[in-house]
């Protein structure tokens, strides 16, 4: 069996290090860069362990014709929206068009990547008999198994988690359930379409439960109760769901709920609570800045040149990801107002947010002192120092401000001189 993944982000170069010691298995995509990394054993996402990716069998290239030799090709690339929240289906289609002039008769084209149900078989599936000049379904099939990559999770990892897998014929979902069963459990799920739906849904559905906090979060600030209390209390009945309240990013959750309203969209139906939930979340980055500002109107520490420090860029803890990070909003907010905000993050791409939104970050040691700090994501360092870290970077002898958004600094050990504040 001959497998050529195409894509080779956070999702397609662990998989095809963890299908290469089953299959022959050949890593394609068409930056070179990136090709040239996982060649040298280098992986810029940390989600492949170095010794894996060091003796991993795969064999990586920028020549698209690794497909004509392959059974099965897997595509892994990214499916964003666009600045009007419209599903950006461009590397799918320019990935399926690249297949399609090179893929052979009998060949399987199976779909990792996020889509809104109907977009194999409706979209994908004429671009590939255009670009083939093949007839489906006579000389090729397709099939779909979402990816359920969590970036930074070393517990539910592509071979702990169960791999949902869908085929357009009985004979191709049992192939695809071959394949990745050599890795990971499996869910047989009857249609390509209850494939694509489960994959959206699971997002979708977290990031309305995340929205539920973060609405109530804003409703207990203004009525003067902390919202961790509320949920500690809360916890103590078997059945409560222990969600959070913060800042919704990444490149799947706060991206995956557009794909179903846009379909939803196409067929007459308004998706209220989903755009409801997309807009709570999509409010919070204004919510926390309106509070920090707020806190230090209110010690008269707001002036031109105040210093605020913010610790964490990423769309979440322990991840270099900065996709869609609900703390560029509040920099660029606090930015707007003369304010001197420094950005600190040791993980985060520093090259890929200088190139894609102009920010810099700057290394701890040259901080200057602050009178805000925003704990925005705790990562394992951060939070491994605590409260020590945060009196080393506050302006000395006067109050300081600190915004705590995944309540992770312990209250009982705060120092006197800080107001904490956590959503």
């Amino acid at each position: 069996m001959n497998i050529a993944i195409v894509g080779l982000g956070y999702v397609g170069a662990p998989l095809a290090v963890a299908l290469a010691p089953h299959f022959s298995v050949v890593g394609y995509d068409v930056d070179a860069a990136r090709v040239q990394e996982l060649r040298e054993g280098c992986d810029r996402t940390r989600e492949i362990e170095p010794g894996a990716l060091a003796s991993c069998t795969a064999r990586w290239t920028t020549e698209p014709a690794c497909i004509t030799r392959s059974d099965v090709v897997i595509v892994t690339v990214p499916t964003p929206i666009d600045e009007f929240r419209v599903p950006d289906l461009g590397a799918v289609r320019a990935a399926t068009e690249t297949i399609g002039s090179y893929m052979r008769r009998g060949t399987i084209v199976v779909y990792e990547s996020t889509v809104y149900p109907g977009v194999t078989q409706d979209i994908c599936v004429p671009l590939l008999e255009q670009g083939s000049g093949l007839t489906y379904p006579q000389d090729f099939s397709v099939g779909y198994s979402p990816e359920r990559i969590n970036p930074g999770d070393r517990v539910h990892t592509l071979t702990t988690t169960t791999k949902i897998v869908a085929g357009d014929t009985p004979e191709v979902r049992d192939t695809l359930a071959r394949i990745y069963g050599a890795i990971t459990r499996i869910y047989a799920a009857p249609t390509i379409k209850v494939a694509e739906a489960a994959k959206v849904l699971e997002n979708t559905q977290r990031d309305i439960n995340i929205a539920l906090m973060n609405e109530l979060s804003q409703i207990f600030c203004r009525l003067g109760i902390d919202t961790t209390d509320v949920i500690d209390a809360a916890r103590s009945k078997w059945n409560f769901m222990d969600f959070r309240p913060g800042l919704v990013g990444g490149h799947c959750i706060s991206v995956d709920p557009y794909y179903l309203s846009h379909k939803a969209a196409s067929h007459g139906i308004v998706a209220d609570m989903i755009l409801s939930a997309r807009h709570i979340n999509e409010s919070m980055p204004a919510f926390v800045t309106e509070q920090l500002l707020s806190r230090l109107m209110q010690r008269k520490l707001l002036q031109p040149g105040t210093v605020i420090t913010i610790l964490g860029v990423t769309f979440k803890e322990n991840v270099k990801d900065v996709r869609n990070s609900g703390v560029i909003p509040i920099h660029r907010q606090l930015s707007r107002l003369d304010l001197t905000v420094q950005l600190i993050d040791p993980l985060a791409d520093a090259d890929a947010l200088r190139h894609d939104e102009g920010l810099h970050i700057i290394p701890l040691s040259e901080a200057r002192p602050a009178d805000a700090i925003v704990l925005a994501v705790p990562h394992a360092d951060f939070v491994e120092q605590g409260w020590p870290l945060i009196e080393r970077l506050a302006r000395p002898g006067q109050e300081v401000v600190v915004a705590d958004i995944k309540a992770v600094l312990p209250r009982e050990s705060r120092p006197r001189h800080v107001v904490h504040w956590r959503p």
